[in-house]
Parts: structure tokens; C-alpha cells; sequence
């Protein structure tokens, strides 16, 4: 399928979906039950159920996080790269991250008059991604 402004986010079903609906559930019981169980003398277990739950929240949050966080890393070193190879200099530095994630997607063609127009007219991402006429696809992204 060919990646356009319309179809390039990503969702993994697994994780996006059915994960973070279960973990919703689960913590959304555990909370009822450490409510339920506050009435009894005994609500050991309660909360470590809602304990382990909160884990399971964060971790769900980072596990995303920190990959994504290497990947923008190198998206703005390969970016760099790119736009010294094309222009012989180095990428604005009035350019934003998401600017520069976003610019990924414009074919070498473009590329240096999208940077021009992002900096100039301070886009945002999705604007940028509007204006690409010649989409670059990212296969590699997570």
C-alpha cells in the first residue's frame, strides 16, 4: 500500500487496541474492588491488585515512550544529513522536532522549500505533511 498524508500513522492492533483496553478494564476493577474492599478489615490484596495495575499504566505509557524518543533521534540526524547533502547546510535550528518528523515524509525535491516555508510560516507538522505533494514513504518507523 502506498503511504500518503492520510494512511501513514501506525497502529499496532495488539498493543493500541486490545492491550490498552485491557488494562483500562483491569484497572478500572481493581479500583472497584479496593473501593469494595475498604468496608473489611482485609483490603491486602486490593491494593496491591491496584498497585500492580498503576505499573502496568506506566509501563504501558514508557514502553511506548522511549523508542519513539531513539527514533526521533535518529529521524533528526538522518534529517540533518539529508538536508546538508542536498543544500550544504545544516537544518534550521529555528526548526522544531516535530517539524523536522514531519519533513521526513517530503521527496529530496521539496524538501528544501517545505524547510524554507516551515521556518518562514512557522507550520506545524500536519501542516507540513499537507504540503507534500511527492510523499516519501517511512516503512522503518515504530
Amino acid at each position: 500500500m502506498e503511504q500518503n498524508f492520510k494512511n501513514h500513522g501506525r497502529y499496532v492492533k495488539g498493543y493500541h487496541f486490545v492491550l490498552s483496553f485491557l488494562i483500562v478494564a483491569g484497572t478500572i476493577g481493581a479500583i472497584a474492588n479496593f473501593y469494595h474492599s475498604l468496608t473489611n478489615a482485609n483490603h491486602y490484596n486490593s491494593a496491591l491488585l491496584l498497585i500492580l495495575f498503576m505499573i502496568a499504566i506506566i509501563l504501558f505509557w514508557y514502553v511506548r515512550q522511549f523508542p519513539l524518543k531513539a527514533q526521533d533521534r535518529a529521524i533528526f540526524a538522518q534529517e540533518n544529513l539529508r538536508y546538508f547533502t542536498l543544500s550544504g547546510k545544516l537544518l534550521p535550528q529555528e526548526l522544531r522536532g516535530s517539524q523536522i518528523i514531519a519533513l521526513r515524509f517530503a521527496s529530496d525535491e521539496e524538501l528544501e522549500g517545505l524547510v524554507n516555508k516551515a521556518v518562514a510560516e512557522k507550520l506545524s507538522a500536519k501542516d507540513i505533511k499537507a504540503l507534500i505533494k511527492n510523499w516519501r514513504a517511512d516503512r522503518y518507523r515504530l
